[in-house]
């Protein structure tokens, strides 16, 4: 019997236009269930592009979208969400800067209508997490540092079990000290188990410490994918795909 996990969720030759711009070229992508899957390439080769299409915010024009077998091309956004139990993280963070902490974190708890409701253990560990989070319980968000924001944003997603995350370039533009935070709560994430991750970044070190499988886009494609350590072994494959090598940012 084969030891491979089983794809959470696979994109099949999925094309997205905006407007009079084709912007996906018949992606394919596959994401295994229990994983963290990196999604890397340069500015501009659709990897937000992709995210906004899974979540229906973009609507793929031609090819199919799966979710544990089960097609979700055509499902509104909030149908995405609670149906599939994903949670997206984009890259402008999307929290509500003028409630608190509190007030962000209890709005994403969708059991949950009052602080007494949440789940208790859950928001400890996530204050072992994100310790910020508790110190500005009763802070706005607006108010945040940005990477308190990332890490609220993120936060925002985990507040319940998800079957899948979805987090767009979450280390962008933060202090190298604040990354390597974001990288041990993300860490915590992958042992605490349960969660599958689809995770863009730019930030290579981020990736290399972070992935189980890659993919690599470039004009709307996925022109890579394998194992990150594979990818992280070798720097001719780097400079190809990503015009740039791995060992020059340690």
């Amino acid at each position: 019997m084969s030891d491979t996990p089983k794809n959470l969720l696979s994109l099949q030759d999925v094309h997205t236009h905006v407007g009079a711009y084709h912007i996906l070229h018949g992606v394919n992508l596959e994401v295994p269930a229990g994983q963290l899957t990196m999604l890397l390439g340069r500015n501009g080769a659709g990897k937000t592009s992709t995210l906004r299409t899974i979540m229906g915010l973009w609507q793929a024009s031609r090819g199919e979208i799966r979710f544990d077998g089960q097609p979700i091309t055509r499902l509104p956004t909030p149908e995405i969400t609670q149906r599939c139990d994903i949670a997206y993280v984009p890259e402008n963070m999307g929290i509500f800067g003028d409630l608190t902490v509190r007030e962000n974190l209890l709005l994403a708890a969708r059991r949950a209508r009052s602080l007494e409701q949440m789940d208790t253990q859950r928001l400890d560990w996530l204050f072992q997490l994100f310790p910020a989070l508790k110190k500005f319980w009763l802070y706005p968000a607006g108010k945040l540092s940005g990477g308190q924001k990332q890490m609220l944003a993120i936060a925002r997603a985990m507040v319940e079990p998800r079957r899948l995350l979805l987090i767009d370039e979450p280390s962008k533009g933060l202090a190298p000290a604040i990354v390597l935070n974001l990288v041990e709560a993300l860490r915590e994430l992958k042992r605490s188990g349960g969660a599958t991750v689809l995770l863009v970044e730019q930030n290579f070190m981020v990736a290399k410490a972070l992935g189980d499988r890659v993919a690599v886009m470039d004009d709307g494609r996925i022109v890579h994918s394998g194992a990150m350590a594979e990818l992280s072994a070798d720097e001719a494959l780097q400079q190809r795909l990503l015009g740039l090598s791995l060992a020059a940012h340690q």
